[in-house]
């Protein structure tokens, strides 16, 4: 079978760029490895699995209708209600009829003479497209490491991110839990409430700030609905792609009493906005050391054990990784049937049929659970066999770490796109905003090309390099860019340290893929037969001319601004 389009993925980002491709005239299949839409929230079923950014931003913004007719609940959403709301927009935009459920896409190849991509699956399925597009997810390449011994033991182990969906119960299990990462952050203190003993490994302590969850003031869900729109374009001004409350004065100009009473403030407000108390944290370290000694004070009156609150406080940049955002983790911690065992300097050594040996000492358990992460950002990409021109596959390319123009392509693979791809924002952002912005772009691109009757596209290699080279720039700018997190690939041994994610800022990052676009697609090349002289029309991508708050530039955003396009 022959499609203009073939989608690898049917999360928010697959799910969204099926709906444009019919919009607007190109036939599409989507292939999806689960057994349902959702990506992330089908796959993540965790105990206490929650987005931490709020309801009423996490959710499309392309249809005034599904605004005002889908209703949140809680402030941050959890998992089942989120796995609803992706339910709910395949099922009122008829999407199920173009995927292919339960099928993994296993290589796409770009034949040259014919110009389309082969793309073959699990299944047998074997179709050509003129366009393959990744909607892979940056986060949905599940990291076990291989333990040895793992086959041994005898109970089941689980992983977060590839949750049972018939859920687990722990009572009276003695249950081992492996990372202290955001999923255990939020499933810790659930499966504490069940098991009859809990030993959580750490290597690494994490920061985390509480969520404050709640059920949603009608009152503010109204006066959001009363026009969304104008708040959809407030968060878009935001480097973050969301809005809350952000101060950008510095740190290190206040007093220790007045950063006390801001930290304060902006704690009891609550997660990820605990980063927008001071407007230098990420940029100076001696502002980040205030910040994270008073998340360290915040932990050490929680924990009532001295020694396990002091292994509970990481000593690196507040910030570097992902803040976590829980419900009362440290808390759990002072259960008696809860205890942690560090293993930042002696690592789990092995599994045994009984459980877990670490320093020489076996712990026993019923069940484990492995709260270990993915393999970020390409993981997925590394599953798939992707070959362009000249027989290059994607994985050879980006040995040394992903290259791409703008997020969205690379060099030597020509109609091949990527939703939130390396070079982009992504996980820096709101995932669905940078999702609808990314499609957006690439439905005007695909449109143009067929107005112009151009059969292939691909960046060239100076704006590759030059853009790689900007965001690595960038990224200098920022401490999070000498954190040893999953944004650098530092979780999975033997990866090359890239800063994966463009961290210059959402409405900066918008206005360069908008410039590249209104300048006739500057630093793509087309093989066309058609008008050359033809301006692209921003069709969807109108939307997305988002001004830049100036109330909270960062020095992150002044490198960004400093070069017009690349």
């Amino acid at each position: 079978m022959a499609f203009d389009a073939v989608v690898v993925g049917a999360g928010f980002a697959g799910m969204y760029m099926l709906h444009c491709l019919r919009e607007h005239g190109f036939s599409a299949r989507v292939y999806e490895a689960g057994g349902d839409v959702g990506g992330t929230w089908y796959w993540n079923r965790y105990p206490g699995a929650r987005c931490d950014i709020e309801s009423m931003q996490y959710s499309y913004s392309f249809s005034e209708e599904l605004d005002q007719e889908w209703e949140w609940h809680e402030k941050y959403a959890p998992q089942p209600e989120i796995l609803d709301y992706a339910n709910h927009v395949a099922d009122r935009f008829d999407l199920r009829r173009d995927i292919r459920f339960d099928t993994r896409v296993t290589s796409a190849a770009f034949d040259e003479v014919a110009k389309h991509w082969v793309i073959e699956t699990d299944r047998g399925d074997a179709v050509t497209a003129r366009f393959c597009i990744m909607a892979v997810g940056c986060l949905s390449s599940a990291n076990l490491p291989p333990f040895e011994g793992l086959d041994d033991f005898e109970g089941p182990i689980y992983h977060t991110g590839q949750w049972p969906h018939e859920g687990v119960d722990f009572s009276g299990l003695r249950v081992g839990v492996i990372g202290t990462g955001s999923s255990a952050i939020q499933s810790i203190p659930i499966i504490a409430e069940q098991a009859a003993q809990l030993v959580v490994f750490q290597r690494t302590p994490n920061y985390s700030v509480p969520a404050w969850n709640a059920k949603l003031d009608p009152a503010y869900v109204r006066s959001i609905k009363a026009d969304y729109p104008a708040f959809r374009a407030k968060a878009r001004a935001r480097p973050t792609g969301f809005y809350f409350p952000f101060n950008t004065d510095p740190a290190l100009a206040a007093t220790p009493a007045e950063r006390q009473r801001q930290y304060e403030e902006f704690w009891a407000r609550g997660g990820l906005p605990f980063l927008g108390a001071y407007g230098d944290l990420l940029f100076e370290m001696a502002a980040n050391d205030t910040i994270a000694e008073f998340a360290r004070q915040k932990i050490r009156a929680i924990v009532k054990d001295p020694a396990t609150a002091e292994l509970l406080c990481p000593d690196n940049v507040f910030g570097g990784k992902r803040l976590c955002v829980d419900s009362g983790y440290f808390e759990t911690f002072n259960q008696s049937h809860v205890k942690l065992v560090d293993v930042s300097e002696k690592p789990i050594e092995r599994f045994t049929r009984d459980g877990v040996v670490t320093d020489g000492i076996e712990y026993p358990f019923d069940a484990v659970v492995c709260a270990t992460g993915f393999a970020a950002m390409t993981g997925s990409f590394d599953k798939i066999r992707i070959t362009g021109r000249d027989g290059l596959t994607l994985a050879e390319k980006w040995r040394a770490g992903p290259r791409t123009y703008l997020g969205l392509s690379t060099v030597g693979f020509p109609n091949l796109f990527m939703i939130t791809g390396p070079g982009s924002p992504s996980v820096l952002a709101s995932m669905i905003q940078a999702i609808e912005q990314h499609v957006d772009w690439m439905i005007d691109c695909l449109c143009h090309l067929r107005d112009v009757g151009a059969a292939t596209i691909e960046p060239t290699l100076k704006y590759e390099d030059d853009w790689v080279d900007h965001v690595n720039e960038v990224a200098a700018v920022s401490l999070r860019s000498q954190a040893d997190s999953w944004y650098v690939g530092a979780n999975i041994p033997g990866r090359p340290r890239v800063f994966m994610p463009y961290i210059g800022g959402f409405p900066i990052y918008v206005q360069k893929c908008n410039e590249a676009m209104s300048n006739g697609f500057e630093g793509f090349v087309m093989d066309r037969t058609g008008e050359a002289n033809t301006p692209p029309k921003m069709r969807r991508t109108e939307r997305w001319r988002a001004e830049l708050d100036l109330d909270v530039i960062s020095p992150a955003i002044v490198a960004a601004r400093r070069v017009p396009v690349v």
